[in-house]
């Protein structure tokens, strides 16, 4: 018997996660609204958070699969937004406020390195000097935006192609990203891993796997998704990272290193590819239980 919880999928319409969750959900509930955050208007006076005409306020949750296309300080203000509908009593997965310490790399890494998960060597700085110093130190770095998925933005210098070079592509680094994010390169061996996590429970990894000549193992960069049994150790590693955090959904992104296992960063909204495609775990479907489970549950849970 299908629920008659009204639930909204925040996506991008078209989109393949958006859309196996949205199918997901409808499955169980009847009915299917996925809202593009462009398309909402905060209405402060009224209290309403209106998208095409209907008060998500009204809603009993809405779950967020991804928020904006592209990161940037505007995704933190689109999720502002939906801290109105909590106030109202909605219930958003995973909570707005969570979601909002992960859109900020440098956030994401403090909050990791204070929580004493191990991490790749970083500087950030505004300061091109101490910048390109950084860069001799590590010998490779990568230059990473605050705001960006998918490695996009991000560039590899090498201080072997000389402080001249170096300088040159730290200063038009500088040019788009103010506070620069840098972060020594290590040796992956052309692979790291996702470990999905539901509730703060321990789902399954995948890996990421390239034969390419990429520095990066995306799928945007020829990367593929391959099964992968994580040791209890790593599992553990995974469980420590997303817990400070308080996610409905994530995934963490881990490498094994010469020095032993690190942490790259805890992701704001998880990836479903990689769980259908490397382990065969259909994350819509278990994350839409999970959802309804705490909506007919305990609120409070």
């Amino acid at each position: 018997m299908a629920s008659m919880k009204k639930i909204g999928v925040i996506g991008i319409p078209g989109k393949w996660s958006t859309e196996v969750l949205a199918d997901a959900i409808e499955s169980r509930t009847g009915s299917r609204r996925v809202i593009d955050m462009d398309a909402v208007s905060l209405d402060l006076p009224q209290r309403r958070l209106v998208h095409e005409g209907q008060d998500l306020c009204e809603f009993d949750a809405l779950v967020v699969k991804k928020i904006t296309r592209e990161y940037s300080a505007s995704t933190l203000d689109r999720l502002e937004l939906l801290r109105v509908a909590e106030a109202r009593g909605v219930r958003v997965f995973s909570a707005a406020e969570n979601i909002l310490r992960l859109i900020d790399r440098l956030s994401c890494t403090v909050s990791l390195a204070n929580a004493g998960i191990p991490m790749p060597a970083t500087v950030v700085t505004v300061d091109i000097r101490t910048a390109c110093e950084a860069i001799e130190s590590y010998g490779e770095a990568v230059l990473k935006p605050l705001y960006s998925t998918k490695a996009r933005g991000m560039c590899l210098v090498s201080a072997s192609e000389g402080a001249k070079h170096v300088s040159k592509a730290v200063e038009k680094f500088h040019a788009e990203n103010p506070v620069m994010y840098i972060q020594q390169r290590l040796d992956l061996s052309g692979r790291d891993f996702g470990m999905v996590f539901l509730g703060g429970e321990y789902l399954g990894s995948y890996a990421r796997v390239t034969d390419s000549d990429s520095w990066n193992t995306t799928i945007h960069h020829g990367g593929k998704y391959m099964a992968y049994e994580a040791s209890p150790e790593l599992v553990d590693l995974g469980q420590r990272a997303q817990a400070p955090f308080g996610l409905d959904f994530t995934t963490v992104d881990v490498a094994v290193t010469d020095a032993g296992p690190i942490v790259f960063e805890v992701s704001a909204f998880g990836g479903f590819r990689g769980a259908k495609e490397g382990i065969g775990i259909d994350a819509a479907s278990l994350y839409s239980d999970y959802v309804l489970g705490k909506l007919e549950g305990n609120s409070d849970t």
